[in-house]
Protein backbone atom coordinates (compact mmCIF):
# COMPACT_ATOMS: atom_id res chain seq x y z
CA UNK A 1 0.00 0.00 0.00
CA UNK A 2 1.24 3.58 -0.84
CA UNK A 3 1.57 5.77 1.35
CA UNK A 4 -1.35 8.80 1.38
CA UNK A 5 0.10 12.25 0.59
CA UNK A 6 0.10 14.26 3.68
CA UNK A 7 -1.31 18.41 3.28
CA UNK A 8 -1.40 20.62 6.06
CA UNK A 9 -4.53 23.63 5.65
CA UNK A 10 -3.11 26.87 6.61
CA UNK A 11 -5.38 29.78 6.39
CA UNK A 12 -7.50 32.14 8.46
CA UNK A 13 -9.78 30.38 11.02
CA UNK A 14 -12.33 33.18 9.54
CA UNK A 15 -12.07 30.17 6.74
CA UNK A 16 -12.45 27.69 8.94
CA UNK A 17 -16.14 26.16 7.08
CA UNK A 18 -13.77 26.07 4.15
CA UNK A 19 -11.25 24.31 5.89
CA UNK A 20 -13.49 21.28 7.02
CA UNK A 21 -14.93 21.08 4.28
CA UNK A 22 -12.15 21.24 2.02
CA UNK A 23 -10.73 18.56 4.13
CA UNK A 24 -13.18 15.86 3.91
CA UNK A 25 -13.36 15.98 0.03
CA UNK A 26 -9.49 15.74 -0.07
CA UNK A 27 -9.37 13.03 2.55
CA UNK A 28 -12.14 11.26 0.46
CA UNK A 29 -9.82 10.66 -2.14
CA UNK A 30 -6.86 9.50 0.15
CA UNK A 31 -5.13 12.21 1.43
CA UNK A 32 -4.22 13.07 4.68
CA UNK A 33 -5.31 15.84 5.88
CA UNK A 34 -3.76 18.04 8.86
CA UNK A 35 -5.82 21.40 10.33
CA UNK A 36 -5.25 23.46 12.72
CA UNK A 37 -7.27 23.18 15.96
CA UNK A 38 -10.79 25.12 16.11
CA UNK A 39 -12.71 25.25 19.11
CA UNK A 40 -16.35 26.29 18.08
CA UNK A 41 -16.63 27.46 22.11
CA UNK A 42 -14.04 30.44 21.59
CA UNK A 43 -15.03 33.17 19.20
CA UNK A 44 -12.10 34.24 18.41
CA UNK A 45 -8.04 34.30 19.09
CA UNK A 46 -8.73 36.85 22.22
CA UNK A 47 -9.98 33.69 24.09
CA UNK A 48 -6.81 32.40 24.46
CA UNK A 49 -3.74 33.18 26.10
CA UNK A 50 -0.37 34.34 24.50
CA UNK A 51 1.34 31.53 25.93
CA UNK A 52 -1.64 29.55 24.47
CA UNK A 53 -1.34 30.84 20.61
CA UNK A 54 2.32 30.30 20.66
CA UNK A 55 1.78 26.66 21.81
CA UNK A 56 -0.66 27.00 18.63
CA UNK A 57 1.41 28.71 16.43
CA UNK A 58 4.34 25.93 17.65
CA UNK A 59 2.34 22.84 16.91
CA UNK A 60 1.09 24.14 13.61
CA UNK A 61 4.71 24.61 12.51
CA UNK A 62 4.96 21.15 13.27
CA UNK A 63 2.46 20.12 11.32
CA UNK A 64 4.06 21.90 8.38
CA UNK A 65 7.02 20.02 9.17
CA UNK A 66 5.39 16.65 9.24
CA UNK A 67 3.28 17.30 5.55
CA UNK A 68 4.10 16.88 2.13
CA UNK A 69 2.34 19.88 1.13
CA UNK A 70 0.26 22.94 2.53
CA UNK A 71 -2.55 23.77 1.27
CA UNK A 72 -3.88 27.50 2.29
CA UNK A 73 -6.81 28.25 2.26
CA UNK A 74 -7.35 31.97 0.29
CA UNK A 75 -10.65 32.58 -0.53
CA UNK A 76 -11.28 35.83 -1.93
CA UNK A 77 -7.46 35.78 -2.38
CA UNK A 78 -7.04 36.36 1.37
CA UNK A 79 -3.99 36.05 2.90
CA UNK A 80 -2.96 37.56 6.76
CA UNK A 81 0.28 37.96 7.86
CA UNK A 82 0.43 34.48 10.07
CA UNK A 83 -0.58 32.27 6.89
CA UNK A 84 2.41 34.42 5.02
CA UNK A 85 4.64 33.61 7.89
CA UNK A 86 3.66 29.80 7.72
CA UNK A 87 4.08 29.80 3.66
CA UNK A 88 7.28 31.63 4.32
CA UNK A 89 8.10 28.50 6.95
CA UNK A 90 7.07 25.88 4.29
CA UNK A 91 9.18 27.40 1.47
CA UNK A 92 12.45 27.22 3.81
CA UNK A 93 11.60 23.12 4.14
CA UNK A 94 10.86 22.88 0.26
CA UNK A 95 7.56 21.87 1.17
CA UNK A 96 4.53 22.20 -1.83
CA UNK A 97 2.41 24.89 -2.03
CA UNK A 98 -1.02 25.03 -2.80
CA UNK A 99 -3.24 27.44 -3.26
CA UNK A 100 -7.72 27.27 -2.37
CA UNK A 101 -8.43 29.88 -5.37
CA UNK A 102 -6.12 27.94 -7.67
CA UNK A 103 -7.33 24.65 -7.58
CA UNK A 104 -10.13 23.10 -9.64
CA UNK A 105 -13.28 21.43 -8.32
CA UNK A 106 -11.88 20.24 -5.04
Amino acid sequence: MMKAKVITICGSLRFIKEMIEIAEKMELRGLCMLLPIYNPMRQNKDAFTENELLMLAKTHKEKIRLADAILVVNVGGYIGTSTKNEIEFAKSLNKEILYYTELNNI
